[in-house]
C-alpha cells in the first residue's frame, strides 16, 4: 500500500455556511489513514477556499494500492464529506482534465 495525496478542486454552487464548512472539514479530516493526530500545524490542509471566489481545492490522503484505487477513494472520501455537510455532489462542480465541469467529484 502507498500513500497518496489527491487534490479535487471544484466551485460550489451553493452557499457554504460557518457550520456546514466545519462538518466539512470534520468529515475530511478522518481521511489521514495515518491518523497521526500530531496536531494543526502538522495537517494536511485539507479545504481550501479562494479569495472572492467559490473556488476550492480538496487534498485527501488516502492509502491505496494504486493511483486509480486512491481516486476512487478519494472520490468517496469527497462525496461523503459533503453529504455530511447538508451538500450533494450536485451543489458543487469540479474541473475534470478534459475542462468541462462535471458534478463532483472529478479527479484533475
Amino acid at each position: 500500500m502507498t500513500l497518496y495525496v489527491v487534490t479535487i478542486p471544484g466551485t460550489l454552487l451553493s452557499g457554504l455556511t460557518p457550520e456546514a464548512r466545519t462538518e466539512l472539514v470534520r468529515a475530511l479530516r478522518g481521511s489521514d489513514p495515518r491518523e497521526t493526530e500530531l496536531g494543526a500545524a502538522e495537517d494536511l490542509d485539507l479545504l481550501t477556499f479562494y479569495p472572492d471566489s467559490s473556488a476550492f481545492s480538496l487534498r485527501l490522503e488516502v492509502e491505496a494500492a494504486d493511483t486509480a484505487a486512491a481516486e476512487a477513494q478519494a472520490r468517496d472520501l469527497a462525496t461523503g464529506a459533503l453529504r455530511k455537510a447538508g451538500l450533494s455532489a450536485d451543489a458543487a462542480r469540479s474541473r475534470c482534465p478534459d475542462h468541462s465541469a462535471s458534478p463532483l467529484p472529478c479527479i484533475a
